[in-house]
C-alpha cells in the first residue's frame, strides 16, 4: 500500500500548499538560499488532522485510513482546557511523516454547543471510512477534501467560536490538513535549530505563534517546536455570507539526538527523540486561534 499512501500524501500536500501561501513562501526561500537542493528534500516530520468525537466519526473512524497503510498507533494525549484527546501514529517507514490526530470531546461542551455540532454530524449516518476504497489513493484524497455534512451557517460557526475555537475550525474545515511540519535538525547551520529557523522565517515576513513563547520545549529538552500563525482564508457560509476565518499553518520541529546515541557519527531518525509532547502541542493548537491570527 506504499504507492497508495504516496498518492494520498501528495494530494494532501498539493491542496494544502494551494490554501496556505506560507508553505510555498518558505519552501521557495529554502531552495533559493541553499538550505535544500529542492523542496522534495525537505523532511516532513509530521502532519496533523482535527476530528470531532461523535460515534460515527472521530479518531476511531479517521485512523482506519492510515492504519490500513501500515501506520501504528502510539501514545495518547489529553488536553483538558481545550477539551481534546489525541494520538500519534508511527509511519511504516522513515521516509513518511508521523501523523497526529486530535478529537474534540463533544460531551464536555455546553448543551447548546453539543446541539449545534450534532445538528451537522448527525447527517453522517454511518462511519464513512467503512465504505471507502482505501486501495484507491485518489478516492481517499477526494474524501479528505469533501464535505461530510452541510455547510455551516455563520451564526452556528460564531457560536461555536465563542466556546471552542477548535470546534468552529473543524465544523467548517473538516478533514483539511491542519499543518505539515518541517524537520530542521538536518538542515545546514544556523538553520538546523528551531531558533535559527525561526529567524529565517521571520525575515520572510511570516508571523510566528508566540503562545507560550515562540519555541515550545519538551521537559526533557529534546523536542523543540514552533509554528506560523494560521493563514486567513475566505470562507462562504450557508447563509451566503463570506468571512475571513483561520485556515491552516506550518510547523517546525527540532528533534535532538537521544543521549544514548550522542557519540554516533551518522544519525538516523530512529536515533532522535520520537513522539510528541502535550505541553508543546497545547500551544501549537493555538496557531488557529484569534489570539494569534488577530496580531498585526
Amino acid at each position: 500500500m506504499t504507492k497508495t499512501l504516496d498518492v494520498v500524501l501528495a494530494g494532501l500536500m498539493r491542496r494544502y500548499s494551494e490554501r496556505v501561501p506560507d508553505v510555498g513562501r518558505i519552501l521557495t526561500a529554502m531552495e533559493a538560499r541553499g538550505l535544500v537542493g529542492s523542496r522534495e528534500e525537505v523532511e516532513n516530520d509530521h502532519i496533523a488532522f482535527r476530528t470531532i468525537g461523535v460515534p460515527q466519526l472521530g479518531i476511531q473512524s479517521f485512523e482506519k485510513i492510515f492504519r490500513a497503510y501500515g501506520y501504528q498507533k502510539r501514545d495518547p494525549y489529553f488536553f483538558a482546557s481545550k477539551k481534546l484527546d489525541a494520538f500519534w501514529y508511527a509511519p511504516p517507514n522513515p521516509s513518511h511523516p508521523r501523523i497526529f490526530v486530535s478529537e474534540l470531546r463533544v460531551g464536555d461542551l455546553s448543551v447548546e454547543a453539543q446541539q449545534i455540532i450534532r445538528s451537522y454530524t448527525d447527517e453522517v449516518l454511518a462511519d464513512p471510512v467503512d465504505s471507502l476504497d482505501l486501495a484507491d489513493g485518489r478516492a481517499v484524497d477526494q474524501f479528505l477534501h469533501s464535505g461530510l455534512w452541510r455547510l455551516p451557517s455563520w451564526q452556528d460557526y460564531s457560536r461555536l467560536l465563542e466556546e471552542s475555537e477548535y470546534a468552529a475550525w473543524v465544523i467548517y474545515n473538516r478533514y483539511y490538513l491542519n499543518h505539515f511540519t518541517i524537520s530542521v535538525h538536518n538542515l545546514p547551520a544556523p538553520y538546523d535549530t528551531v531558533r535559527g529557523f525561526n529567524v529565517f522565517v521571520e525575515d520572510l515576513g511570516v508571523k510566528l505563534n508566540d503562545s507560550g513563547g515562540q519555541i515550545k520545549i519538551s521537559p526533557d529538552g529534546l523536542l523543540l517546536q514552533s509554528s506560523t500563525v494560521a493563514e486567513m482564508v475566505d470562507a462562504e457560509f450557508a447563509d451566503g455570507d463570506r468571512h475571513r476565518i483561520a485556515g491552516s499553518y506550518v510547523e517546525f520541529a527540532e528533534r535532538k539526538v537521544l543521549p544514548e546515541f550522542s557519540e554516533l557519527d551518522v544519525v538516523e531518525r530512529r536515533h532522535r527523540r520520537d513522539g510528541f509532547e502535550a505541553g508543546n502541542a497545547d500551544k501549537i493548537f493555538e496557531s488557529t486561534f484569534i489570539s494569534q491570527t488577530s496580531k498585526v
